[in-house]
């Protein structure tokens, strides 16, 4: 499957049987059962396992529901909200001063997870520079862009993010994106987190410029959700054969994309709240988005 089309660490770590040593590149997988999260942590550290993973290096939190998918009515809605705001945290690296960009198009279904995640964001920016009444010592600067996509706005996302932070100088960008996979398991039921960025559109076969530490000039954490799977890499990994030489690439979306995003959005947006607004409850930031 070496034409394969995923933006899963997981996945291209799982096509080299990672389960063998691979010297630069370390994995823990672990059962969080009040969340039911599967948490695969992989951290990639040399540029020869890079190469050979196929991955930029840098560390790979990959959270899979153990139940269905990451719908916003579970009972482990609040528990898997807490893990993923946590695992944020983690590789945010106590940032002050946050720039959420929401990439994709909000009306295409599949690729709308970004723009619902910024609707779900309370930005604080401008009340901590606007206001002077108000007690604001206890919140984190934290700004949100939905950068709308190439054919929409005749400007790169990259080249949107980076006049952005010119602008209001984050520590971190946090882009939210859809991905692709080759799993169908992981369709609407993963969220992956890393501190490497993201090329927009690289799983589906247009890659446009990436947003990252080297083009953007600050950390760039890319969250993702899977909402479209190459159906000849489904197919491979299926019936454990290739598929038909000629055979035409096509990508897919499930039925139930509309909900799945819906949900996957919600999820991501209260844990980017939670995460960086502590002083904060879940009640209350709901009341304030």
């Amino acid at each position: 499957m070496n034409g394969s089309r995923t933006d899963l660490a997981v996945e291209a770590a799982r096509r080299l049987s990672l389960s063998r040593d691979i010297e630069g590149a370390e994995r823990r997988i672990d059962i969080i059962e009040s969340a039911q999260l599967e948490m695969a942590d992989i951290t990639i550290s040399t540029t020869a396992a890079a190469d050979t993973i196929g991955r930029p290096k840098g560390r790979y939190i990959t959270l899979k529901a153990l139940d269905s998918t990451f719908e916003n009515y579970c009972p482990c809605f609040a528990e898997r909200v807490k893990v993923l705001a946590e695992s944020l945290r983690d590789l945010a690296g106590g940032a002050e001063r946050v720039l959420v960009a929401g990439l994709g198009n909000r009306h295409l279904t599949a690729d709308s997870l970004g723009p619902l995640t910024v609707d779900g964001i309370f930005a604080t920016r401008h009340i901590m520079r606007l206001s002077h009444e108000l007690e604001t010592g206890g919140l984190t600067e934290v700004s949100a862009v939905e950068t709308g996509v190439l054919g929409q706005t005749g400007i790169e996302s990259t080249e949107q993010v980076k006049a952005l932070c010119e602008a209001v100088r984050p520590d971190l960008v946090i882009a939210v994106d859809a991905l692709a996979c080759w799993e169908l398991g992981h369709l609407g039921r993963t969220i992956q987190l890393c501190d490497t960025g993201i090329s927009p559109g690289s799983g589906v076969e247009n890659a446009r410029r990436e947003l990252s530490r080297a083009t953007l000039g600050v950390t760039c954490i890319a969250i993702g959700v899977p909402m479209v799977v190459d159906l000849s890499s489904a197919a491979e990994m299926i019936f454990d054969r290739p598929a038909p030489e000629g055979s035409e690439r096509m990508t897919v979306t499930p039925a139930s994309a509309d909900r799945l995003v819906r949900s996957a959005a919600a999820y991501i947006s209260e844990a980017i709240n939670q995460a960086f607004q502590p002083t904060l409850t879940p009640e209350e930031l709901r009341t304030l988005v």
